[in-house]
């Protein structure tokens, strides 16, 4: 009954949420980042708003310190602000190839990475990475310098295309792809021994069970275990099975405010423009829209083509968010006060798949955590998503044929 009565309501209901941006990026805290002279060498402290994928190396000729990050905010940062040493002669930062930041610290003398650690702080979520050099000789610096094969930082191999995927018309299965959010290198947010990784994995293959126990769904995974998978990949992933709905999971920590409940996000009306800019730099161009190569189109021709599939898509994707918003209210589950939200995070941006991302609750609130650790919760939060989704499809499928007509 309560998914008919979804259904119906998604029909006729209509999607009047305001949206509001939010950034997804890590930013960086001004007052606690420095370079400064350490005991025979530098100390760099780099402090973020959340955790990042990180690497740290140096390369030689000239002598550099290089930290790659996974997109990381430098707005309010200038090099002046960081550089308090008399061994670091130039501070440069900003992207350096799509979705990736980079800082490149310009070393004085031959100072040899000794040490890199990246911990998150308990309660405000904040990432403070460390990173010391010490003073060597040039030829052991020369000799252990070098850009290090990293697992996960290459770019995405080209596929194979299937032709265009149609509408979902309730007459099969729905194929849904599960988004457990970070994983590998990637912890997300942390709390009390806990991270959003493992929660969110765990999440994912519990709700994977109870969707499949159902009879209507048909669904994947972008990570079936505890590897890092970056967001570009996440979303071709999707292509790749023909996805019909994309759910993000994820459970942040807020050092501001005391934040808690379910929050459903979708792309918000001011990232869309800026998303299809965003791909057409990005994504191989037989990989933005399912079945459609634009590998001879440019910039412009691609943009359109993409804003014209979200004129489909972003009003589907907006009526699945209000139905997992009922859903979870239905289900007597914990909602944020605002739970329905824009947002432009990457994983939102394809064109041609309506996709969501659902913050399942806070790590930073000692209550929706201890609720995330439960089985029995997590229970309860699968099944209310199970019913939204089967819901949305029988009204998804409805809205197809009014489209049409």
């Amino acid at each position: 009954m309560q998914r008919l009565l979804l259904a119906i309501w998604l029909c006729f209901a209509a999607v009047s949420s305001p949206a509001q941006e939010f950034s997804g990026l890590a930013r960086v805290v001004p007052g606690e980042s420095v370079i400064e002279n350490g005991a025979g060498g530098i100390q760099l402290t780099l402090t973020l708003s959340q955790g990042v994928p990180y690497r740290v190396f140096t390369l030689d000729a000239p002598r550099r310190l290089v930290l790659d990050f996974r997109e990381v905010e430098w707005q309010g940062v200038t090099p002046e602000m960081l550089d308090d040493s008399t061994r670091v002669s130039a501070v440069r930062m900003g992207g350096f190839r799509p979705g990736w930041s980079r800082m490149v610290v310009d070393l004085a003398g031959a100072y040899a990475l000794r040490s890199a650690d990246l911990r998150i702080a308990r309660g405000t979520g904040h990432a403070k990475l460390r990173v010391n050099l010490t003073e060597v000789a040039p030829e052991e610096f020369a000799a252990a310098s070098g850009a290090p094969e990293t697992p996960g930082w290459g770019t995405v191999v080209p596929r194979e295309r299937s032709g265009r995927q149609a509408r979902q018309r309730g007459d099969g299965p729905l194929v849904v792809m599960l988004d457990p959010g970070h994983g590998g290198i990637d912890p997300g947010a942390t709390n009390d021994g806990t991270a959003e990784k493992d929660l969110m994995l765990t999440f994912a293959r519990e709700l994977r069970e109870v969707l499949i126990r159902s009879g209507d769904f048909d669904v994947h995974l972008t990570r079936t275990d505890d590897r890092f998978v970056s967001l570009e990949r996440r979303v071709s992933l999707a292509h790749e099975v023909g996805a019909d709905v994309f759910l993000s999971l994820h459970a942040d920590a807020l050092s501001e405010g005391r934040a808690r409940g379910a929050t459903v996000y979708v792309l918000s009306e001011s990232a869309s423009d800026e998303a299809s800019a965003a791909l057409a730099e990005r994504h191989d161009r037989d990989d933005m829209l399912a079945g459609i190569d634009l590998s001879g189109q440019d910039d412009v021709v691609a943009d359109v083509l993409m804003d014209l599939a979200r004129m489909e898509t972003q009003p589907r994707a907006r009526r699945l968010a209000e139905a997992l918003v009922l859903a979870l209210r239905e289900g007597g589950l914990p909602l944020h006060s605002r739970p329905h939200r824009g947002a432009g995070f990457s994983v939102l941006k394809s064109p041609d798949i309506p996709s969501i991302l659902l913050e399942l609750g806070f790590l930073s609130s000692q209550r929706d955590l201890e609720n995330l650790r439960r089985p029995a919760w997590r229970a309860t939060m699968a099944e209310s998503v199970r019913d939204a989704l089967a819901a949305w499809r029988v009204a998804d499928a409805a809205a197809a044929d009014l489209v049409r007509q």
